[in-house]
Formats: C-alpha cells, sequence, structure tokens
C-alpha cells in the first residue's frame, strides 16, 4: 500500500458507488447505515457480485465444469445461490455436507472431498449418491471398498494428486508441492499405483483425477504446468489399462486483489482463457483425444471480492518514547476495533494483508497511518499493519475492511467469549440477514448440565 489516496473502488464490488457526501454505496445501501442497522463486526456481502462472479466461472468453464469450494464462505444462502446459480459444489466436511444439504443443494451436483474423511462422511456422500468423492489417500480407497462390500453404493471418484508444481504463494497454502498432506504424488508413481487400482477395483468408478496447487495464484502459467502434468497422468492409466479418464480438475486458488498493489491479478476471464489453451495444449502432447472435461474449483476468486467486514473504533493508542533530551517522539500508533482474529484469522494465520478506510468517508485521503487491532488478548491480532486512514478518524467511527468475504465467516471463532458476527447479503438497495448474530446465550447453548456448585456429577461419584 502507497500514497495516501482514497480506497480504490477497484477492491469492491462492482455495485460501489460513492454519494454526493462521499459516502459509500454497497448494493444499493449505505455501508455505514448497515453498521447502525445490524451493528459490529458484521460481514457484508453484496448479492449480486456473488451471483456475477459465479457466472463469469459457468462463461469461461460452463456451469457443469465448475465447482464452488464452500470452505470459503458456506451458509444455506449462499448454497442456495450458488445452486440457482447452477455450479457443482465441493464440502470438505460432514458439516459442510449438512449445511449444503439443509439448503436443498442437490446431492448429485456435490462433490466431497478431504483428506481424512471418516467412515461416517464417506457412508453420507455415498448413501446420498455424491457425484464425485474426491479420493485423497490409499486408506481412504480402502475405508470405501469396506463400505461398498457392507452395502453401500459404489461411487464415482476422481484420484487427487500432487503434480509437483510450484504455486509462488505462502507455504500454508501451497498444496501442489510433492511434501503436502493432500493428495498422491505423481513423481513417486503413488498416483498412477492408485490409478490402476481403482480401475481394477469393483467398488468405484475413476472419472479421472484432482489437483489443486495452492491459493491466491498470480501465476497462471502454473496451472498450465499442473495440467500438463496431469494430462500425461491420464494417459499412462489409459495405456497401461484402456480406461479414459472423463474429467481433469486443475482446482482453483485463483489470485484476488487484496490491496491497491494487486489490482493486476488475474480476472475471471483471464483465468480461464490461459487455463483452456494450456488444457488444449497439455491434451494433444499427451495424445488425449477426445480430451477429458477440463473442471475447476473456484472459491476465494468468487466470495472474496463480493464481501467486507464493518468495526467500530473503540480505542486509539499512541505509542511514544523519549529521545535522550526529553522529547517525546511518536512511534505508533494503534487504532482498536471491536473484532479481530475471531472473525478475520487471516493476519495472524500467515499475515494476510488487507486495507482499510472509513465508509462514511470513503472519497477522503487517507495519510493518517496507524495499525488496526483487533480486542483479542494477542499481539498478534492486528488486521492491518501500517493501514492508511483519514487523518482524524476517531473513536465511534465506522471502519471497513474490503476483500473479506473469503475466509472470515468460514473461520470464525468465539476466542475470548466472543460471538460471531452476523452476515447480511445486500441487493438493489435492500439487506438481509442470511446469518444471525451470536448471543452470550449461543455460548453456552453446548455446555454440560451441571448438577451442583462442584460441577458435573460422574457416575460413582
Amino acid at each position: 500500500m502507497t500514497g495516501t489516496a482514497p480506497i480504490d473502488l477497484g477492491l469492491l464490488p462492482r455495485s460501489a458507488r460513492l454519494d454526493d457526501a462521499g459516502r459509500l454505496i454497497v448494493g444499493g445501501c449505505d455501508v455505514e447505515e448497515l453498521a447502525d442497522v445490524f451493528g459490529t463486526p458484521l460481514y457484508v456481502y453484496d448479492e449480486g457480485e456473488l451471483r456475477a462472479r459465479c457466472g463469469e466461472y459457468a462463461e469461461a468453464f460452463g456451469a457443469d465444469n465448475v465447482s464452488y469450494a464452500s470452505k470459503a464462505f458456506l451458509c444455506t444462502a449462499m448454497a442456495r445461490l450458488v445452486a440457482q446459480e447452477g455450479l457443482q459444489l465441493e464440502v470438505a466436511s460432514g458439516g459442510e455436507a449438512f449445511v449444503a444439504r439443509r439448503a436443498g443443494f442437490p446431492a448429485a451436483r456435490m462433490a466431497m472431498h478431504g483428506n481424512n474423511k471418516s467412515d461416517a462422511e464417506l457412508r453420507v456422500a455415498l448413501t446420498e449418491g455424491f457425484g464425485r468423492v474426491v479420493v485423497d489417500s490409499f486408506d481412504e480407497l480402502a475405508r470405501i471398498e469396506r463400505l461398498v462390500a457392507d452395502g453401500c453404493p459404489a461411487p464415482t471418484v476422481l484420484l487427487r494428486v500432487t503434480p509437483g508444481v510450484e504455486a509462488h504463494t505462502h507455504e500454508y497454502i501451497a498444496t501442489g508441492a510433492d511434501d503436502s498432506k493432500f493428495g498422491l504424488t505423481v513423481s513417486s508413481g503413488a498416483a498412477r499405483e492408485a490409478a490402476l487400482h481403482v480401475v481394477k477395483s469393483g467398488a468405484m468408478h475413476l472419472a479421472g483425477f484432482h489437483c489443486h496447487i495452492g491459493s491466491q495464484i498470480f501465476a497462471l502459467e502454473s496451472y498450465v504446468l499442473a495440467a500438463e502434468v496431469v494430462a500425461r497422468l491420464a494417459a499412462e492409466v489409459r495405456d497401461a489399462t484402456g480406461h479414459r479418464v472423463e474429467e481433469l480438475n486443475l482446482g482453483g486458488g485463483l489470485a484476488v486483489p487484496y490491496t491497491a498493489d494487486d489490482l493486476d491479478a488475474p480476472s475471471i476471464t483471464e483465468f480461464g482463457v490461459a487455463l483452456r489453451e494450456g488444457f488444449a495444449h497439455a491434451c494433444a502432447a499427451a495424445g488425449l483425444d477426445p480430451a477429458p472435461r477440463l473442471c475447476v474449483e473456484a472459491g476465494r476468486s468468487i466470495a472474496a471480492p463480493s464481501g467486507l467486514t464493518l468495526y467500530t473504533v473503540g480505542t486509539i493508542k499512541e505509542i511514544r518514547s523519549a529521545d535522550g533530551l526529553g522529547r517525546a517522539a511518536g512511534v505508533h500508533t494503534y487504532v482498536a476495533v471491536d473484532g479481530g482474529m475471531g472473525d478475520n484469522l487471516r493476519p495472524a494465520l500467515y499475515s494476510a494483508g488487507y486495507e482499510a478506510f472509513l465508509p462514511a468517508r470513503a472519497a477522503e485521503e487517507r495519510p493518517f497511518v496507524a495499525t488496526v487491532a483487533g480486542r483479542h488478548c494477542e499481539q498478534g491480532d492486528l488486521l492491518v499493519t501500517d493501514a492508511q486512514l483519514p487523518a482524524d478518524v476517531q473513536l465511534g467511527d465506522v471502519l471497513a475492511t474490503p476483500v473479506t468475504g473469503a475466509y472470515g465467516h468460514s473461520m470464525a471463532s468465539t476466542y475470548n467469549q466472543m460471538p460471531r458476527p452476523a452476515v447480511v447479503f445486500v441487493h438493489e438497495g435492500r439487506a438481509r440477514v442470511v446469518v444471525r448474530r451470536e448471543t452470550y446465550d449461543d455460548l453456552v447453548a453446548r455446555d454440560a448440565r451441571l448438577d451442583g456448585v462442584g460441577g458435573d456429577r460422574h457416575e460413582g461419584d
């Protein structure tokens, strides 16, 4: 982040505009008024932006070939939106599957992911007829065979493979390298061995391969390299068994601009063009004729730019030091808000960068440099380091961080017993709560009932 310019509207949903007073309007709603009505912290999503991004993926690859990665952001309203837009859905746990099914999402359009699925989760996927199970290990193959032997229907599977491709991203979100907890490595021969096993097994049908090289990826050539690896693998399996794979899923992880420095991130359309061309060349080079279906998985690039998080400034603290001559010199200022790592873990988890601004004064210059701090009991609870803000930021101001639609709500916690925020969808001037704010009663709703002052009574006391 450089300069003192107002917040760049390119970091906000495309409906974002400033009114005559310089106040931010998103989805036809005054953003600061949303904070007044629904409280803070508050997750705000532009429903039109969510739908537009789903539509861009459908245009680039075909709706049937795009899966929304529910880990980015999921609630029943989001699952219904994805269903209405015609995309597939990937879930990575029984809980995500439950939310999707509760929303009425068709099982046949769902895929079950995960590197350590339980028998119970696999049984749900098999008995409810999920369209795909993405198998991650030899142990999982054995689990599926046992379940089918016990009477569960035989599933259609994709084998998740690690292609050994450098994604040029943070190590915590790079998943395509050989040394990863995810998938079966291609270079070691494990992926080929697993594929041959599935082809011979009567307990499942091999549809193809799935790979995911990481997240927040700017370098589109990394996807092309992955396509070349999985295309060669598909050709090897065909030559060894005669089995032609139906689809190759190259995952997702397309980068989004979190700050003004990243506004040159590839668009969904650019991603589609580069991947389709690279995939066609890879399949031709591997002798795959006809080529399998090209499928992708999109989460962050749909959800993140569609959302922003609102906070209220509660404390402004300037840390000062003496220079030996008795003159005080300001060294750092913290602007503390009423949320933090409990509603956005990404900065503390892997130093994710964001910008900050005041929605009521979104047209103003931002010359004041301060760190936006959360209210949780951790020094690392810093939402935006060296944020640019208006010079006269004050207590009670509503502060916003854009591009927080992915992994904020999903990773939210009740650390320090702080209730999790509400989620609001805005569209054409209307705002609706799709996830209510937690209450203090919610914090104790799962506690075991106490029988006496001394705590829980146990059998034999």
